[in-house]
């Protein structure tokens, strides 16, 4: 829709144009939406059933709103969406600081302009876009900057006594209305700047220093906190909890499947990356499963939350590696590879908030350990999990299931090694894989279409698998990850697979 040409006063009452609250703007036009079947929040995956409807329900309410929830879980973007329910444009007093309605003028300027102008009063058109104010709560944030407060340099100018509304500057608050307006970690606010906010919430209007001045206000207010923030940072002052009508709480994808969608979406790989690098499904779940570990993690304070950008920062980092090493190879076509997950280690260890134990551990080994988890998890997706082959049969009239992977831990007990680089080609690497007795077999069992990289992708995911297990062992040092029997590496620490089944 074009821009409306409307452009005085005049005309736009010739129009039969009617305004209304911006709350009520908001509650038309989702009823509009929900009657034709849209959805009403484009992109946000995951909260179709659970947070999607609760904030419905706050705008068919006409509420304020508080987004309470970890970080990482769309809480600002779900309040920069709420523009997408605003009226394309609406009409403002032309050099209006704050917005005013041509029909119910609140400050001083528009006033006088409409009083001494009247229908040639000039009118301007505000895009939606345009409809929206954030502001980060931060300890330094003063009442000034949210509200307003004299400013003497105007009063000098204008040649006004301080006593004059029109030496008033306006906070950033005044100049959202008639818009959304955000208070991102309202906790971190101080105590005093939260009290400032009572009267614009329950009256709708502003108090400046000593002025005798009410200022109607039409702002729908939205605020983000994260539930720690109460007992951690500071606090959400009781008295403004209450005149916050709803609380919407926010979570993480609840399965794998649904952060796969997020990151799909909110990844940014590059074009260039897209045409020479491909990655499997695999290689997806692993990135995901990783989040999924970390946030039950006892090494990682659950408090802080595990965001989902880990996911994302890692899969870009996965295929950046994938592209680093085709480039140094001069390779056109490459895929990622389980080795390649060793690049992502640096988006993992800057997106988790470790505890004591953690960081005794260390960031890079918590890291670490969570891909190897990550690795066990998603292996019975795939494989039998190994160990079903390592626990003795106590019947013996049922004869034992044959192991299949007797072939492959045989192969490491005869002294053999593997040894694959980061940087290895993929040609070399297939090479190199295929060495392993029973390894190529046991992916042909299982998966008999697969084609050769696809396999040979399993066959490096069945090792990390049988490492992640204790059926073989596993070092990564340097670039390199070396595979050799678990006997080698650690003193009779257990029996092996083949041990139990004698």
């Amino acid at each position: 829709m074009s821009k409306p040409s409307i452009s005085t006063l005049g005309a736009l009452k010739a129009s039969g144009y009617q305004p209304v609250s911006i709350k009520e703007e908001i509650r038309r036009n989702l009823i509009k939406k929900l009657q034709a079947g849209e959805t009403t929040f484009p992109g946000i995956v995951g909260y179709e059933d659970t947070v999607i409807p609760d904030v419905e329900r706050a705008i068919l309410s006409r509420h304020n709103m508080l987004f309470l929830g970890l970080r990482g879980q769309a809480k600002t973007r779900m309040a920069r969406m709420m523009t997408h329910l605003l009226d394309e444009y609406i009409p403002v007093v032309a050099g209006s600081e704050i917005n005013d309605d041509p029909f119910e003028p609140i400050s001083k300027y528009a006033r006088e302009v409409i009083l001494h102008k009247g229908d040639d009063t000039p009118i301007e058109w505000l895009h939606r876009s345009q409809r929206y104010g954030e502001k980060l709560a931060t300890p330094d944030v003063s009442v000034a900057d949210l509200i307003g407060d004299i400013d003497p340099i105007k009063a000098a100018n204008l040649k006004l006594s301080f006593s004059d509304e029109g030496v008033l500057h306006y906070g950033i608050i005044p100049r959202s209305n008639r818009c959304i307006f955000v208070i991102n970690e309202i906790p971190d606010l101080q105590a005093r700047i939260q009290v400032s906010l009572f009267n614009i919430l329950e009256e709708g209007d502003i108090q400046i220093r000593g002025f005798k001045l009410r200022m109607p206000l039409d702002i729908l207010f939205v605020f983000t906190a994260n539930p720690e923030d109460y007992t951690n940072r500071g606090s959400i002052v009781t008295p403004l909890k209450d005149r916050i009508q709803s609380q919407i709480l926010t979570h993480y994808p609840k399965s794998i499947e649904t952060a796969l969608t997020i990151t799909e979406q909110e990844a940014a790989i590059h074009e260039t990356q897209a045409k020479k690098v491909s990655v499997s499904d695999l290689i997806k779940r692993l990135i995901e499963q990783i989040a999924f570990e970390a946030r039950n993690n006892e090494y990682v304070d659950k408090k802080s939350g595990v965001s989902a950008r880990l996911s994302i920062s890692a899969y870009e980092n996965a295929w950046s590696s994938a592209e680093r090493r085709g480039i140094i190879n001069k390779e056109e076509k490459t895929q990622i590879w389980i080795s390649d997950l060793q690049g992502i280690i640096p988006a993992i260890t800057g997106k988790i908030e470790l505890v004591y134990e953690g960081e005794q551990e260390g960031p890079f080994q918590v890291a670490m350990n969570l891909l190897d988890k990550a690795i066990r998890t998603q292996f019975t997706t795939y494989f039998p999990s190994p160990d079903g082959y390592k626990k003795r049969r106590q019947n013996s009239q049922q004869p034992a299931p044959e192991n299949p992977y007797k072939a492959i831990q045989a192969w490491f007990d005869r002294g053999n090694l593997l040894e694959l680089s980061v940087d290895f080609t993929d040609a070399f690497k297939l090479q190199e894989l295929y060495k392993v007795d029973g390894l190529h077999a046991l992916v042909k069992k299982y998966y008999k279409h697969a084609n050769d990289f696809e396999a040979a992708l399993l066959m490096e995911f069945v090792l990390h698998g049988l490492a992640s297990y204790s059926v073989i062992s596993k070092k990564a040092i340097d670039g390199k990850i070396e595979f050799k029997d678990l006997m080698g590496s650690m003193i009779n620490l257990g029996p092996s697979i083949e041990d139990d089944e004698e």
